[in-house]
């Protein structure tokens, strides 16, 4: 049944999008909230009468710190997410055609391109305010490594799901041992001993034709994959670079933040020095009242004995009249 607007219902009414829409929030929400946020959407959805959805929501597994980190490189990443994952394809196709060095130096490739990316899903998790340990580091790359060697792996992290890191095959698919050459093309018919013999000429020049399109194709592959590599080594650069700006800016900040500190330093001095005039002018103050206060005495006394003097002097020359 189709919803107005385009959204399938599943057949017992319930809205499939939905939920999805809920895993992919909850695969990437930090491992540290995931279960709260987890039993947060189930109890909503049993709330709103959707039983199944809240059963699909509360069976989600919360994923490790390296799983969570590799989910979060896939959201945040999708351009270099398809390129990574076109390039695991380009080089399982050139184990099967590429010699010894050739494969030695894809080895080296791959090497290059998993540590790139693993660093960019290290900084993409600090700044979601996790950080990994360099055991969950390692099971990061772990993961990239099967993207490349496993389609399974790959499709399994393309979905932005992974509960735990994967691990990769011992041995890269279609390889073949150090030294000796690529497997020739499965032929149909009878064996070739069985076969009847062609002329010399023809059969130079096809094992010719056959030798300029392995090589042509082992050049196309080595093409692709060194502008794979290219690629990631500009995304390393920019993020060096933001690396960079975000540590000079927090060098000015420290700065500033020290100048602030003396100049609060400063301030709660002077604020101190001034506490001490502000007591000492008080205690000056109610000295000086004291002061004022005994003078004032003093003049009161003097006062009421200078005119008992005056009366006394008054009295006599009443009565000498």
């Amino acid at each position: 049944m189709q919803r107005k607007g385009g959204r399938r219902r599943d057949p017992d009414g319930q809205d499939a999008e939905a939920v999805e829409q809920v895993l992919d929030e909850l695969y990437a929400t930090p491992p540290s909230a995931f279960v709260p946020r987890r039993e947060e959407r189930a109890a909503a959805a049993r709330t709103a009468g959707r039983k199944e959805d809240a059963r699909r929501i509360h069976a989600a597994r919360r994923p490790t710190l390296a799983a969570w980190a590799a989910n979060l490189l896939t959201r945040s990443r999708p351009e270099e997410t398809r390129r990574f994952l076109e390039l695991g394809q380009a080089l399982r196709e050139a184990h099967r055609t590429l010699d010894a060095a050739g494969l030695k130096d894809l080895s080296a490739l791959r090497r290059h391109i998993v540590a790139v990316l693993s660093q960019q899903a290290a900084q993409l998790a600090r700044e979601a305010g996790q950080r990994l340990s360099p055991t969950a580091q390692r099971e990061v790359e772990s993961t990239l490594r099967a993207v490349l060697a496993d389609p399974d792996a790959a499709d399994r992290w393309a979905g932005g799901r992974l509960e735990t890191s994967l691990t990769p095959p011992s041995a890269f698919p279609s390889a073949f041992p150090s030294g000796t050459a690529p497997p020739e093309p499965a032929r149909t018919g009878p064996r070739a001993s069985a076969r009847p013999k062609s002329p010399r000429t023809a059969s130079g020049t096809r094992a010719k034709d056959e030798l300029a399109e392995r090589r042509r194709e082992r050049r196309e592959e080595r093409e692709r994959a060194e502008q794979e590599a290219e690629r990631a080594e500009r995304h390393l650069r920019d993020a060096r670079a933001v690396q960079a700006d975000a540590q000079e800016s927090l060098r000015r900040a420290d700065d500033e933040l020290g100048r602030v500190r003396e100049t609060v330093a400063a301030a709660e001095e002077r604020l101190r020095a001034a506490h001490e005039d502000l007591e000492r002018a008080e205690g000056e103050r109610r000295e000086a009242e004291e002061r004022e206060r005994t003078a004032a005495d003093a003049v009161a006394g003097a006062e009421r004995e200078a005119r008992a003097s005056a009366r006394r002097v008054d009295r006599p020359a009443g009565r000498d009249r």
